[in-house]
Parts: structure tokens; C-alpha cells; sequence
């Protein structure tokens, strides 16, 4: 007893370094690719504002109509839930929560828009429009009125409008710059990349910018935006949006679908260009692997549909808007497009619905598991990162509440965190 038994091996300690020698890179290479989730909030939307209409208070704006909506179209817990088809259970708490988030923080991911949403316009309109915008930016940033995210849509890196996009991004940052430096929550989008080397243009510009101002390299990163048949299967057959994500050099934040485009490359008619068409969940799948373990983000695009007019319209676009944010999140897709403010209050209602419909079931089994008291599922580290992960998702949007979580799972955000195998919480 107390005395270590000695068990007898068959192969040498050189075997196993020769192993280990062998992996070596690897081993670097796993490390390097798949480093995993950054760790930080991701936005459940992402708003689209045209470089020309984004204004000071454009926000507040977006707010107070989507409130406006929501007070004309279902004012009480009963008339959202009669909508959409909510669980009376849930109800209440998903009003509530939906209305005093709309007052609170309305839009959690704002870009000003100079791509499809601006389209070409003289260069001097453009240069005051990326101008306006940078100072814009950088006063909702100073004021405590910004977004936790904010930042633009450039044009392409095709060649008609590369140059265009390249100044307006130039002058944005410059701006920026000029007004006190970037801001954390600052993200940019490039959009309609069809080649890999066009997302290595993208690397290169902004090497360039941080040298130029002296800033820590790899400061700047950008999503990636899939909406051509070209960035999710190349010419030579191979999957295009995994080598886009090497090629960003660590940089991609996140893969956005664009609805639209994508549908109209693959030859889908407008009528049924949708988030929900057989095209759509292809090229989603394929981001979806392609992203995973990476740390690079999925959103999923928008719906065209917009609830404006009478009751039994809104009505209508708002369960569009509600089944197709209900059917993304179950998905994985934790973050999508908003085109209008009355797609506010469906978003938010879908996301909270999702996060507290589950937050029993998920803490249960979480508790369980950390506990080792088994139930009725066995569940098994991955699955617990899965669940903590759930329950952090909810936490950043407002879902659900640090001491709910707590009481229901005996655990703290840093045990959530932890579990779900992230970094220490950033709560921007």
C-alpha cells in the first residue's frame, strides 16, 4: 500500500519523441488554424445603413421606430405572443425583455454602407460621405451613444471599383485616426470576394495603414462577405471560403451570407430568393465547416420582406422574419442582417424566446454534469462546452440575467467561460 506499482512497456522513450518530433508542426499548425472562439460578445444582428442616410442619431432613430411598431402591432405580451406564436409561459418575459432592449441598446451592430446600399457616386460626394461617417463614428464613441460595434461597408475588390473602395476605407480610418484612434468595436466588411487573393489585397491594405500610423500589426481585422457561387467552390473544385479564412492571415472576424447576391449567382428567381432556399443552407454549410475551430463568426443574411403597412402585413412579415431568425439560430447562425427597424422587434423576440426557452434544460444539465450527478442524458465535455456556451450567448444579448444563470447553475460567468473553453470575458 502507498508504493507506486511498476508496470511493464514494450517501447523505447525514443519511439515516443520520434513521435512527438514527427507532429511537431503539426501540432504548430492545429494551433495556428483552430486556435477556437475569441472569446468576445458576438452581435446577434448586423444593421445596414447607406453611407448617405447614417446620421448622429440613427440609432435612437432605428429605436424608437422599432418601439413605435411594437406598441401599434402587438402592445402587450398576449398580442406578441398571438403573432407569433409564442409560448404563454414565455410570453411576458419576452416582451418585456424585447421592449426595454430597444429602449436600452436597439442596434448591437451598425455599418454604414458604401456598396450596394450607396451605390457610385461622384468622388468628392463619396470622400465627404467616408468622411462624415469617421467623424460620426468617432463622436458616438466618445459621447457613450455608439453601438458595441460599428464600422463600414466598402466596395469590392473588383477592379471597376477597387480604388473607390480602397480611398473610402482610407479616409474612414484616417479619420478615426485623426479623432482619437480606433475604437474596439470598430469592424469592417469587404464584400463580393470571389478570389482568395482579393481577401490577401485586403491583408496587405491594412498591413500598409498600421504601418503608417504606428500601429501594432494585426490591429485591423474584417469580415468576409459569401454572396458569389466562387467564394464556396473555386474553379480547381476546391472549397474557396477555407482558403479565404487563410488567406486573411488571422484577420477574418466573420463570414457573412449575402441573401441576395448568392441566390441570384446560383440562378434562384426573386421570388424565392430566400435564407431558408436549398442554396442558401449549401453555402451555409459549407461556411460553417469551414469556419469551424477557426474563430472566425457565421451570419446568416436578411429577408427583403419588410413589415411597413397595415396590421395584417406586419403581421405577416414579422412571423417570416421570426421563423426564419427562429430556424438560424437553430442552426448554429447566431447573428444575421436587419434591414428595416420594424425587423427589431422579431429579432429580438426570436433570439429571447430561443435563450430562455432553453435555460432550464441547459442549466440542469450543466449543473449536472460539473457536478457528477448524471440525469438523464449523458453528457460529456463537448456537449458541456455547447451548453455554457448557450448560456453565454444568452448572457451577452440580454436573454437572460448573471443571477438567474447563477442561481440555476451554481456557476459564475468565469466558470461559464471557462467551460466553454474562451478566454476571460470581454464584455464589448
Amino acid at each position: 500500500m502507498g508504493q507506486q506499482e511498476t508496470v511493464a512497456t514494450s517501447l523505447a522513450d525514443t519511439v515516443r519523441e520520434g513521435i512527438g518530433a514527427a507532429l511537431a508542426q503539426v501540432d504548430a499548425d492545429l494551433a495556428r488554424r483552430y486556435p477556437g472562439d475569441p472569446g468576445t460578445r458576438q452581435p446577434v444582428h448586423t444593421v445596414y445603413v447607406p453611407g448617405d442616410a447614417f446620421a448622429a442619431d440613427t440609432l435612437r432613430s432605428w429605436g424608437d421606430q422599432a418601439l413605435a411598431a411594437l406598441d401599434a402591432h402587438a402592445p402587450d405580451a398576449g398580442a406578441l405572443a398571438a403573432v407569433l406564436g409564442l409560448p404563454d409561459t414565455l410570453a411576458d418575459e419576452v416582451h418585456d425583455r424585447v421592449r426595454a432592449k430597444l429602449v436600452r441598446e436597439p442596434i448591437e451592430d451598425l455599418r454604414i454602407d458604401f456598396e450596394d446600399g450607396y451605390g457610385p457616386r461622384p468622388d468628392a460626394e463619396e470622400d465627404a460621405a467616408a468622411a462624415r461617417a469617421a467623424a460620426l463614428v468617432a463622436a458616438a464613441y466618445e459621447e457613450g451613444t455608439a453601438a458595441p460595434y460599428m464600422g463600414i461597408r466598402m466596395k469590392c475588390m473588383e477592379a471597376a471599383v477597387r480604388d473607390r473602395g480602397i480611398r473610402t476605407l482610407d479616409i474612414f480610418l484616417t479619420g478615426l485616426m485623426a479623432a482619437g484612434g480606433l475604437p474596439d468595436g470598430l469592424v469592417l466588411t469587404l464584400p463580393k470576394v470571389t478570389y482568395a487573393e482579393q481577401v490577401t489585397a485586403m491583408v496587405r491594405l491594412l498591413e500598409a495603414f498600421e504601418r503608417a500610423h504606428g500601429l501594432e500589426s494585426g490591429r485591423i481585422g474584417f469580415e468576409i462577405q459569401i454572396e458569389t457561387t466562387q467564394s464556396i467552390l473555386g474553379a480547381d473544385g476546391r472549397a474557396t471560403v477555407a482558403r479565404m479564412i487563410e488567406a486573411a492571415e488571422g484577420r477574418a472576424t466573420s463570414l457573412h451570407y449575402g441573401t441576395f447576391d448568392y441566390s441570384a449567382s446560383c440562378g434562384v428567381s426573386a421570388a424565392h430568393q430566400s435564407l431558408d432556399h436549398p442554396v442558401a443552407d449549401h453555402a451555409k454549410a459549407v461556411m460553417q465547416v469551414a469556419a469551424a475551430g477557426t474563430g472566425v463568426r457565421l451570419s446568416d443574411g436578411s429577408t427583403n420582406v419588410l413589415p411597413v403597412g397595415p396590421a395584417d402585413r406586419v403581421h405577416a412579415a414579422w412571423r417570416l422574419h421570426h421563423g426564419l431568425v427562429s430556424r438560424s439560430l437553430a442552426r448554429a447562425y447566431y447573428q444575421g442582417w436587419d434591414m428595416h427597424p420594424a425587423h427589431l422587434p422579431t429579432r429580438y423576440a426570436a433570439v429571447y424566446a430561443f435563450y430562455r426557452g432553453g435555460l432550464e434544460q441547459a442549466a440542469a444539465r450543466l449543473a449536472a454534469y460539473v457536478a457528477k450527478a448524471g440525469g438523464d442524458v449523458m453528457d460529456e465535455p463537448a456537449t458541456a462546452k455547447a451548453l455554457s456556451g448557450y448560456l453565454l450567448r444568452g448572457l451577452d444579448c440580454g436573454a437572460v440575467d448573471t443571477a438567474e444563470v447563477a442561481r440555476l447553475t451554481g456557476l459564475t460567468r468565469a466558470d461559464l467561460d471557462a467551460l466553454a473553453g474562451r478566454p476571460a470575458a470581454t464584455e464589448g
